[in-house]
């Protein structure tokens, strides 16, 4: 498959995941007297991710994730030479579905991005209010453990076919354990799709963001082939 055309299944995947999974949160979490809660939104990233999986998975890989691009290339499930072009798609999907977001959710009197746009946030912009620290080991590690569910779900041993399931139900328990943390990034793509329109402390606060995926997703991708790589 060329390159322009994986990109762009992985554009339209991010797209999706950030659309679903912060339209949830932005939309959806709080609607008075129908709510869908935490559970709700980690559901909705859970659920996007396993249905471009399959939509897209066989073109692709459905990477949809810098950390995921990054943790395969540690674990020698994918080359060099494509990872930047799928960062820049997966990123220019999340500031697109941010912006269709941003204008749904702007049709509504009430909206303000005063309430966060489900940006990531430590500090004072967790929901939970955990330090930096707390965050940046929250990230770090749920991206590893990420990263490493989908290499050992994508390995010749297991049966084929099936990988989308256990992938969209781990990014559903990631969501349900970090969410009060740091409002749950572990993709650098999700977390800039929103914080750009946010501005401010969201931005300010990015770099975190970046950092603590990558090097989880690099950290489990690279322990899951050191240990357990049938190839």
């Amino acid at each position: 498959m060329p390159l322009s055309k994986r990109a762009a299944a992985e554009f339209i995947g991010t797209f999706w995941l950030v659309l679903g999974g912060c339209g949830a949160a932005v939309l959806a979490a709080k609607f008075p007297q129908t709510g869908i809660g935490f559970v709700g939104v980690a559901l909705a990233f859970g659920l996007t991710l396993l249905t471009m999986a399959f939509a897209i998975g066989g073109i692709s890989g459905c990477h949809i994730n810098p950390a995921v691009t990054v943790g395969l290339w540690a674990a020698r499930r994918f080359p060099a030479k494509d990872v930047i072009p799928y960062i820049i798609a997966q990123v220019l999907g999340g500031i697109v579905a941010g912006g269709v977001l941003y204008i749904i959710a702007s049709g509504n009197s009430d909206f303000s991005l005063a309430n966060g746009f489900a940006a990531n946030g430590y500090g004072d912009h967790s929901p939970g209010h955990y330090t930096l620290l707390a965050c940046a080991v929250c990230e770090v590690v749920m991206t590893m453990m990420f990263i490493f569910i989908i290499a050992g779900s994508l390995d010749k041993r297991v049966v084929a076919g099936f990988a989308p399931i256990p992938i969209g139900l781990s990014l559903t328990l990631i969501h349900l354990i970090s969410i009060p943390v740091t409002n749950t990034s572990v993709n650098p793509a999700r977390s800039t799709g929103v914080a750009i329109y946010v501005g401010g402390w969201a931005v300010a606060q990015l770099w975190l963001f970046w950092v603590a995926p990558l090097i989880g997703g690099a950290i489990g991708g690279a322990i899951y082939n050191a240990l357990f790589s049938s190839e």
